[in-house]
């Protein structure tokens, strides 16, 4: 029988290198510069967050070698949540299929400016996310997001949102719409008609679980690199967030669809979205020829000889510019803004 090696048996079986320092252990003049800018910097930041931020400033280190440092310094705690069991719905399978849509209201400039909203939209088979800033969430808020959508990616099969009355109607039809057998619809609805786009109603916020993650990974992250840019404004927030933190943020965390098929409709020439995206309303010709829109009173002109004649109805289409159109058998009538008479008091006797 072949004797063993001196200094070999059992103990032969442990590794040579146990209870060496690894050989790509981080120097310790360099584990302290990241830990002292981490808590200059990015004190409430999670340890991946922060690894990519520390990384901007040439301090590249692994995200959980320094979930590590940080546990050993005391400064971060792992949080230990237990949700109850719920299934994931599996992703629609290609990209445009179907669209979540949501409003985020949060201080989102923690402080430096008043709480607003932010509109996210989130696709289903893909997570590629858009997003624009706006004071609340309203109809006109959710028809700008929309319109940003489109131009940039196109127009989706259908949308998926809350059930809300900004994004759906739940009132009864008004007598005149059963008369001309007219389904009540927001302003949004109408927009999302015209570009035959479907709203699907979520009951819930678990069902639109997706884009309500996401405005989590947003109320955590956008907020910090706003304060990090020093951004205190809608307009300078929403050029950031276009030209900066989207484009990295959908590399970061958008996924391949199921199916490599883009199902988006492009526009066409003849799409006018300004005149899609607009709130329209009926109003009556008075005798003088002026007609009455959110307490303006507006003279059309005679544009030769075209008149509506009064007791007709026009349509008034009010663009989220905030500019007025007025239409009459599908033709522009030209008006002007009139300064309304006062009314005086008669006193009695």
């Amino acid at each position: 029988m072949e004797e063993e090696a001196p200094g070999r048996g059992i103990a032969g079986l442990r590794h040579g290198n146990r209870g060496k320092p690894s050989g790509n252990r981080k120097e310790e003049e360099f584990r302290q510069r990241v830990v002292s800018r981490y808590r200059e910097r990015y004190g409430d930041f999670g340890p991946t967050f922060a690894s990519e931020q520390l990384a901007k400033e040439g301090l590249e280190v692994d995200h959980e070698t320094l979930r590590r440092w940080l546990l050993e310094e005391g400064i971060w705690a792992r949080k230990k949540r237990r949700k109850p069991y719920r299934s994931r719905r599996k992703r629609r399978a290609c990209f445009g299929e179907l669209v979540q849509f949501d409003g985020s209201p949060h201080d989102w400039f923690e402080g430096r400016r008043s709480a607003c909203c932010l509109m996210v939209m989130v696709d289903d088979a893909t997570g590629i996310t858009y997003a624009r800033f706006s004071e609340q969430e309203t109809s006109a808020a959710a028809m700008q997001l929309l319109w940003g959508w489109v131009e940039q990616y196109g127009i989706p099969m259908s949308l998926y949102c809350d059930l809300k009355n900004g994004y759906k109607t739940l009132r009864e039809p008004t007598l005149e719409e059963q008369l001309a057998g007219k389904e009540p619809k927001t302003a949004f609805e109408r927009a999302c008609d015209k570009l035959g786009v479907q709203i699907v109603s979520a009951y819930s916020p678990q069902a639109k679980g997706r884009v309500e993650r996401r405005n989590g990974i947003l109320q955590d992250r956008l907020v910090k690199e706003l304060r990090l840019a020093g951004i205190c404004t809608i307009e300078e927030a929403n050029r950031y967030l276009w030209e900066t933190f989207l484009p990295q943020f959908n590399e970061r965390f958008a996924v391949e669809a199921e199916d490599s098929q883009d199902v988006h409709v492009r526009c066409t020439k003849e799409t006018k979205l300004k005149e899609i995206f607009c709130f329209e309303a009926n109003r009556v010709v008075q005798n003088d020829y002026t007609i009455y829109y959110e307490r303006q009173v507006l003279q059309i002109k005679n544009d030769k000889g075209f008149l509506p004649r009064p007791k007709q109805k026009v349509l008034v289409r009010k663009y989220l510019d905030e500019t007025i159109s007025l239409f009459h058998e599908n033709r522009e009538l030209k008006y002007e803004r009139v300064t309304p008479a006062r009314r005086t008091k008669q006193r009695a006797g």
